[in-house]
């Protein structure tokens, strides 16, 4: 029969891999919002300066604040009697009373001291996308993904750098052809860093959801070459192909900072003073110079915002390339199709030994 110990051991391995959703029975109110309870618990404390106002004498401030933290122990308490637990017990399930409690009562200080209704409805927002981003990161499993991903760094690194050197060759001589061209220059020194940092949200977003949209037919596809327990459910496979876009965006990450940084130095030897000038190019709001073997090197502001520029796109291609490219498919699904062979067996296992109980 299958025991307690032996099937926990399965589901931690499971959120390590950052799949918690192959876990049976898995709830928000008793998997999701009672591992975050520490993080809920501080930021429920910390609005206790809601109650408090920067024209009052800090002695009223203190007062109000040590009103409003036993108003907040009060509430809690008496949630617990209602939940039949201890009054000074952590919440061992969240549902929607907990929830409840968590966004609306911090959210009454400012509006029973001050009659901000503003800040009610501000910080009850505020909780309900804290509630919503955690539900999103500990129920798909982000944190153990992201773990896993740095526990695995090196290797991601080094099939990062040779897929790179094999997918992108033709790509890094255009972009040369792209990063002497005074066009290129005169459009991306010309910009705005916030309308840089939106390009590569927007990039980042795009290469994402085309990801989602491929990836549960991968998965299908993996899935019935393992051939090992019953199907995945809807939900089960959502949380594997968030799993891959974690993995995914990692070696994007790596491959676009590569290009980067290789712009950067290529810029500081290739751009001087005088093609500045000639270009018609400002610097931007900031230029240093540097001499490496009696050779001056001129790193701006201009030739950050042009590697990043490119290195954006560099990226976006990548991410697309690794499954739409035929090569490169195959090489980034061989890597995870394994893994995910044994994860489904696992999952296979787990289930056997739960069906024993």
């Amino acid at each position: 029969m299958g025991t307690s110990d032996e099937l926990a051991r399965y589901e931690q391995r499971f959120r390590r891999a950052g799949l918690p959703l192959f876990i049976e029975d898995f709830s928000p109110t008793h998997d999701i919002f009672t591992r975050a309870t520490p993080l809920l618990v501080v930021v429920f404390l910390a609005e206790v300066l809601g109650a408090t106002s920067l024209n009052w004498p800090t002695w009223v401030n203190v007062l109000a604040a040590l009103g409003a933290l036993v108003v907040l122990i009060a509430g809690s308490g008496l949630l617990n009697g209602f939940r039949g637990r201890p009054f000074w017990s952590l919440p061992t399930r969240f549902g929607i009373p907990e929830l409840a409690v968590f966004v609306l009562l911090p959210a009454l200080f400012p509006l029973v001291t001050q009659g901000q209704l503003r800040q009610f409805f501000g910080i009850a927002f505020g909780n309900l996308v804290l509630v919503g981003i955690v539900y999103v990161v500990v129920g798909y499993g982000l944190i153990g993904t992201t773990f896993w991903g740095l526990r695995t760094l090196a290797t991601e690194l080094a099939n990062s750098v040779a897929s790179l050197v094999r997918a992108l060759p033709l790509l890094l001589v255009f972009s040369l052809v792209l990063f002497v061209n005074t066009e290129m220059w005169q459009v991306f020194a010309g910009m705005p860093v916030v309308f840089i940092v939106f390009a590569v949200l927007a990039f980042t977003v795009l290469s994402t959801l085309f990801l989602l949209i491929r990836l549960p037919r991968e998965v299908d596809t993996i899935e019935r070459d393992a051939s090992t327990g019953p199907p995945l459910r809807r939900i089960q496979r959502f949380n594997v192909s968030v799993s891959l876009v974690i993995r995914q965006w990692m070696q994007v990450f790596v491959v676009s900072s590569g290009v980067g940084l290789f712009f950067v130095a290529f810029g500081m030897l290739a751009i001087s003073d005088h093609i500045y000038e000639q270009w018609g190019i400002d610097r931007g709001g900031w230029s240093y110079h540097l001499d490496l073997m009696h050779h001056p090197l001129l790193i701006s502001a201009s030739l950050v915002k042009v590697a990043v520029g490119i290195a954006n796109f560099t990226g976006l291609y990548y991410s697309i390339a690794l499954l739409t490219d035929s090569t490169y498919r195959e090489e980034f699904l061989d890597n995870i199709s394994t893994e995910l062979r044994t994860l489904f067996t696992a999952r296979a296992e787990y289930l056997e030994l739960r069906a024993l109980r």
